[in-house]
């Protein structure tokens, strides 16, 4: 996206404006056109992640207990998977049963989507939570 900016003018209800308004103060934006800058990213997003063809990232958290049985093992090689990038792992430890990981995965969505959902049901695993994103050329 490039540096030029373009105003423009929008029409909506005095009830979508006034939501707007709330949300931008509560969300910490410096304005109302930042706030829409946003949600336009959300929709390129998300508009990426729906046509199979592009190569999106994903963040995948999960939560798991470590002293599950060959868990780790199993997590290791679904990550190993040949249709997907592991770009970068993050292990922590949470406290003495609970560990907490976030797996940079690089791929098709619908490899990404199928390695978190495969992950999150593996047993041991509390928490899994995948956050879409990709690059925002348009």
């Amino acid at each position: 996206m490039g540096d030029k900016l373009v105003r423009f003018s929008i029409t909506i209800p005095e009830e979508l404006l006034d939501y707007i308004d709330k949300n931008l103060i509560k969300r910490g934006y410096s304005s109302r056109s930042e706030f829409v800058r946003d949600l336009v990213r959300e929709m390129i997003v998300s508009d990426r992640w729906s046509d199979d063809q592009n190569e999106v990232v994903g963040v995948l958290t999960v939560i798991y207990d470590h002293h599950q049985r060959e868990l780790t093992q199993k997590m290791i090689n679904l990550q190993h998977s040949k249709y997907i990038n592991i770009m970068c792992t993050t292990h922590v430890h949470l406290d003495h049963n609970n560990c907490l990981e976030t797996i940079i995965i690089k791929g098709k969505p619908s490899d990404i989507e199928s390695i978190s959902v495969k992950i999150a049901g593996l047993k041991g695993v509390k928490f899994a939570k995948l956050t879409k994103t990709s690059k925002l050329e348009i």
